[in-house]
């Protein structure tokens, strides 16, 4: 792959199951991405640099997934003047409710853009569409992806509509 574009973090390799659903959306629209592990808590450093450089890199959004007090996304956004988009994963305790409420409970200035428990698919459509609204390839990738589950949710309809009618 060339030059990666998303950066995926997370702050534990039991993020991985998780996060890789984003990986697997990136490679499907071919952008290129970077994985790492880099905990707000146990690498602090490690997340402040990767934060504040990765841009520096030619890298446009940063996904960041984080469970329990999921402080990584909210601290990934403290630093990095690009898009930070958070994922929260399912915790046992609380599933994933404490993860979700506090990637979206940031201060004014420090944005992050928030998707569904364990919704790191999503993250990654959101990312893409980022990156669409300054490349023209991408952004028609996403509008062929769009009228594609546009017709497979039609094409269930007229399934439905046939069992329904008995033929």
């Amino acid at each position: 792959m060339s030059k990666p574009l998303v950066g995926i973090i997370m702050g534990s390799d039991s993020d991985l199951p998780v996060m890789n659903q984003a990986a697997e959306i990136l490679e499907m629209f071919n952008i290129p991405y970077e994985v790492k592990i880099t905990s707000a808590h146990r690498t602090p450093d490690l997340m402040a640099s990767y934060s504040k450089n990765a841009y520096k890199r030619g890298i446009k959004v940063i996904i960041a997934g984080a469970g329990g007090s999921a402080h990584l996304p909210g601290m990934s956004a403290a630093y990095s003047p690009i898009p930070v988009i958070g994922v929260p994963v399912e915790t046992k305790a609380l599933k994933g409710l404490d993860s979700l409420l506090s990637i979206v409970q940031m201060p004014y200035g420090v944005p992050v853009a928030t998707v569904a428990i364990n919704n790191a698919k999503n993250a990654a459509l959101l990312a893409i569409k980022i990156i669409g609204t300054s490349d023209k390839k991408v952004l028609d990738k996403i509008i062929k992806f769009k009228n594609e589950i546009k017709k497979e949710s039609l094409s269930k309809n007229i399934k439905l509509n046939k069992r329904k009618s008995g033929k």
